[in-house]
């Protein structure tokens, strides 16, 4: 196959065209193309209102012959042999090569690291074990729904826990920053589609899947891992890890009903997702080595999306476009930067508490991305150095960063006696209450809500930051710091505040078996990247229980 780049035509132009391009592109009658792929495609507005897409496309001709022929002559840079690199974990025939098949790796956590790390090893015939402690994604839909209308916090099923992880209640944003020449990635878009998310995710510049429709894949991925023999255990966390003589692990689990279980293996996975707050004090309990890791923090801003479209696309655009996306940053005077961050087209601001007295936000987005309104956290990144000083302690306790969240989240749910606390734009840089929201519609929030000084809940420097950074966007995007523009706050959960030390080996420092592993562990930032060090790590479990002689035909 041959790969072209840059093919750039108008949002109304079909597969027509684009085959008609293809043609011109490789000099030949666009009869000749057997097969056409769009590889990537992305939108310049660089003229807007006039728009354009621009492809990447792999293309097979019906005379494999010309393709060598082309690639002979050919003197463009954007024509070239197309390759790809298949990961496809797969049946390593673990019991016919003597493995104990009594002997299951325990995967603890179902985000998407836990996920796919278990279906990487039940895929592999490991028949992992995975404990969520969480509800299923049907039951944990209808709690978190009830809550947003004003019924209680469910501890243990929210937002933040669940099957799915913290993902599920957001945009299902795929996109990632991480380097991965294995394929991984290409494999896991692949997965997602295969259990029920839109094709479209294989070539979007911006994939996305969908809060709505991310449900119904993660149901599908569950149901796919008990076919293979794993085991699910909703509703179960784990509450003690003991050293066994034999190299195992005893594993101590509290269920639904309260009832205490233990299981044994000789390979935990810590998929713990970034919320694991009570874990995280067993683990330093238990010895884990363990160090404060810096993180954002800040508020999510909400914009109509029509605002945010005319600045992307222009006024008067003659194309139908989807809602568009939105990433700004901003340096600060004294160094650092204010930024935008899980930015969510016709999206909702959404309540993602998960402890009693205590209250965050997030942004989440169906697939249809079609609320009217467009959200983004605004955030400044905080080191434990400045958590310290904010907190008057040192830096000796590893969860200080976390209990810096703890604090945030007590202010806001104070602020806003319970409710989400929100405030205009006018308002936080004057720092007064909001006494109202706007004209027009009422906000695009899932969670109950209040008028409130957001500004009185974070410190100074971030306060500041975020006034700033959202001052100078007005030069970006007309409107973006217009006095009703509305603040939610606080945005905390951007990342895991700690990070579990491991080794090369993926193992945790000082516990041999044991692999943290995702954003939880702080190895990841996002669903991909949480993916892929899910992936990971059953590639090391796999070779570490001496089935590596497979990778080749799979893992």
């Amino acid at each position: 196959m041959l790969q072209i780049n840059q093919i750039k035509l108008h949002p109304d132009e079909g597969e027509k065209a684009l085959r008609a391009a293809a043609g011109r592109a490789l000099r030949v009658s666009p009869d000749e193309i057997h097969e056409l792929r769009i590889l990537r495609r992305a939108i310049d507005a660089r003229k807007k209102p006039e728009l354009f897409y621009v492809y990447n496309l792999a293309v097979s001709l019906r005379n494999p012959s010309l393709e060598k022929k082309l690639l002979k002559k050919n003197r463009s840079r954007d024509v070239f042999a197309f390759r790809e690199t298949e990961y496809a974990p797969g049946s390593c025939a673990a019991n016919e090569r003597g493995f104990d098949e009594n002997e299951r790796p325990v995967i603890v956590g179902m985000g998407p690291a836990g996920l796919f790390c278990a279906l990487a090893l039940a895929e592999a015939g490991l028949r992992p074990v995975i404990a969520e402690r969480g509800q299923c994604v049907e039951k944990r839909t209808q709690t978190v729904g009830a809550f947003w209308k004003g019924g209680a916090l469910n501890v243990k099923s929210n937002v933040q826990f669940g099957e799915g992880g913290a993902g599920t209640f957001s945009d299902g944003k795929l996109n990632t920053g991480v380097k991965d020449p294995a394929g991984r990635i290409r494999y896991i878009l692949k997965t997602f589609v295969r259990f029920g998310a839109d094709p479209e995710i294989l070539y979007s510049y911006k994939p996305h899947v969908g809060t709505d429709v991310l449900a119904k894949v993660v149901k599908n991925i569950r149901q796919r891992l008990i076919e293979l023999g794993a085991e699910v255990l909703f509703e179960t966390c784990l509450t003690d890890i003991t050293s066994c003589a034999d190299g195992e692990w005893e594993l101590t689990f509290t269920g639904s009903d309260s009832h205490i279980f233990t299981l044994r293996s000789r390979a935990l996975v810590l998929a713990l997702g970034h919320s694991a707050r009570d874990t995280f004090r067993m683990l330093e309990k238990n010895k884990f080595i363990m160090t404060p890791k810096a993180f954002a923090v800040g508020v999510r801003v909400q914009h109509p999306q029509s605002l945010i479209d005319r600045a992307m696309y222009g006024e008067g655009s003659a194309y139908t476009m989807p809602p568009s996306p939105y990433k700004l940053t901003h340096r600060l005077p004294d160094g650092g930067g204010v930024y935008s961050f899980c930015m969510c087209p016709g999206g909702y601001i959404v309540n993602a508490a998960s402890e009693e007295g205590m209250l965050c936000v997030n942004g989440m987005s169906l697939h249809d991305r079609d609320s009217g309104f467009a959200n983004s956290a605004i955030v400044v990144t905080v080191s434990p150095e400045e958590i310290a000083r904010c907190m008057e302690s040192d830096l000796t306790d590893p969860l200080l960063c976390m209990e810096f969240q703890r604090r945030l989240e007590r202010a806001a749910f104070e602020e806003g006696g319970g409710r989400i606390p929100v405030q205009r734009f006018e308002d936080f840089r004057n720092g007064r209450v909001s006494d109202r929201f706007g004209a027009g519609n009422p906000p695009a929030i899932r969670g109950q809500y209040t008028g409130a000084d957001v500004r009185h809940i974070l410190p100074a420097f971030i306060a500041d930051g975020i006034e700033e950074g959202i001052l100078s966007w007005e030069r970006q995007i007309a409107g973006f710091s217009d006095p009703d523009t509305l603040l939610a706050g606080t945005e905390n959960r951007t990342s895991s505040p700690v990070r579990i030390l491991r080794g090369e080996d993926l193992q945790a420092v000082d516990h041999p078996g044991i692999y943290p592993c995702g954003e939880g562990a702080g190895y990841a930032g996002g669903i991909t990247s949480a993916a892929v060090d899910g992936l990971r790590v059953a590639e090391e479990i796999v070779k570490a229980w001496g089935l590596s002689s497979d990778r080749a035909a799979g893992l």
